[in-house]
């Protein structure tokens, strides 16, 4: 028999907080916690064993059915994203969509990401101030998501509503935010079948057309592949924004090593890192036991809930005996992007995409600080700044 745990996390509360000392102390306690949604996992290395562990599989498919939501556009699309799929589906789908996201693939565009971070900061560098959310985050996750995918660049603003939009799925509230999900939903892929039917016709050197010449070859059929481009568009979108505004509020709490990487941009990819350890913007990442699992003296049911908080298992002392903020030190790999055979697929874009902006903010607003402390999505689910105003002393553009 599992023993009855000392403490019990509401996840589900917009004021609960997975970074707060509560949370903390319960890992000092055991390497779980009981929670509405199934057990909480606190402990880093827990969590990654759990995460490679096959008698689970992605646990997100119910997210949309333990919110009372059981019909329906979204509920029907969030089944067949990749997030959502197993086995072959899954298998096949992310050997398709490989090619475009490896490591040399995405290098090779680390100049256009650096001319569009430059760009952004010249429109108000002379200013000294900055909304930083709408005024670089979301054009910038927003303008590299149409590069990548072959969209129109001055499609960003719609696609990045429409990805906002969409973004309520992963909120912990997202049992009323339906009508927003699905009408963004329609609009994405309406969006995306008239640039496929384009691509079609007029093939390009991008994703699209890569993807439209493998329906035939390799059984993509028409919907899985505009399925599958909603899901690019708003998870590569939305995510790389919030961890953009976790990345400001983190290295500006920091400013020591906010000089330090103006000073080093090398550091640009350990920053990262760092960010994503102490402060990630998917705060949880879920699994679901294929069958009655016994794992370190927690017996889960099959159909049983894990929850590996992100934050806690980064900050856990028992894997980083110093597990203060440093983008100098090396460090385990975090679980921000997950881990197994549902790792993200994205990881190499939002790692340099990233890596390539945050130096440049730094070095150009060397001595930025928060003016006033911005509105903030709650600190569960996935998170992150809906504004984030800044002020630094005015430069001139580049």
């Amino acid at each position: 028999m599992t023993p009855p745990p000392a403490r019990r996390f509401d996840l589900g509360d917009p004021t609960f907080d997975v970074t707060s000392p509560e949370v903390h102390a319960a890992r000092d306690e055991d390497w779980y916690v009981e929670t509405n949604w199934g057990w909480a996992v606190l402990r880093y290395a827990e969590a990654g064993a759990l995460l490679r562990d096959r008698r689970f599989r992605q646990g997100n498919a119910r997210w949309p059915e333990q919110n009372g939501i059981h019909s329906g556009l979204f509920s029907d699309w969030w089944q067949e994203t990749l997030l959502s799929l197993e086995g072959e589906d899954h298998a096949r789908l992310r050997r398709l969509l490989m090619p475009a996201f490896r490591n040399r693939t995405i290098a090779a565009m680390r100049p256009r990401f650096q001319a569009l971070a430059d760009e952004l900061i010249d429109g108000f560098a002379g200013r000294g101030e900055v909304e930083f959310i709408s005024e670089f985050a979301e054009p910038y996750a927003a303008r590299i998501i149409c590069v990548l995918l072959g969209l129109p660049e001055e499609d960003w603003p719609q696609v990045a509503r429409w990805a906002d939009d969409l973004g309520a799925s992963f909120s912990i509230d997202v049992g009323h935010q339906v009508p927003r999900i699905e009408a963004a939903l329609e609009g994405l892929h309406g969006h995306l079948d008239r640039v496929i039917d384009d691509r079609r016709a007029r093939p390009r050197d991008d994703l699209v057309s890569t993807l439209v010449q493998a329906q035939e070859a390799d059984g993509l059929s028409r919907h899985e592949l505009g399925v599958a481009l909603v899901f690019l568009a708003f998870a590569g979108m939305e995510t790389t924004r919030n961890q953009l505004g976790l990345a400001l509020q983190t290295l500006l709490r920091h400013p020591d090593q906010w000089r330090l990487l103006a000073e080093r941009p090398d550091l640009g990819g350990n920053a990262v890192e760092e960010v994503m350890r102490v402060n990630p913007t998917v705060t949880w990442v879920t699994r679901e036991a294929l069958e009655d699992v016994e794992f370190q003296g927690l017996q889960i049911p099959r159909g049983g809930i894990v929850q590996m908080l992100s934050h806690a298992a980064g900050t856990d002392p028992a894997a980083m005996p110093d597990p203060a903020f440093d983008i100098s030190e090396q460090r385990p790999p975090h679980l921000g992007f997950g881990a197994g055979v549902h790792h993200c697929l994205g990881h190499f874009v939002a790692r340099t995409d990233m890596a390539v902006a945050l130096p440049l903010l730094a070095r150009r607003m060397p001595d930025a600080q928060p003016d006033g402390p911005g509105d903030w999505l709650p600190v569960s689910g996935n998170t992150g700044a809906v504004r984030f105003p800044i002020r630094f002393t005015p430069t001139l553009p580049v």
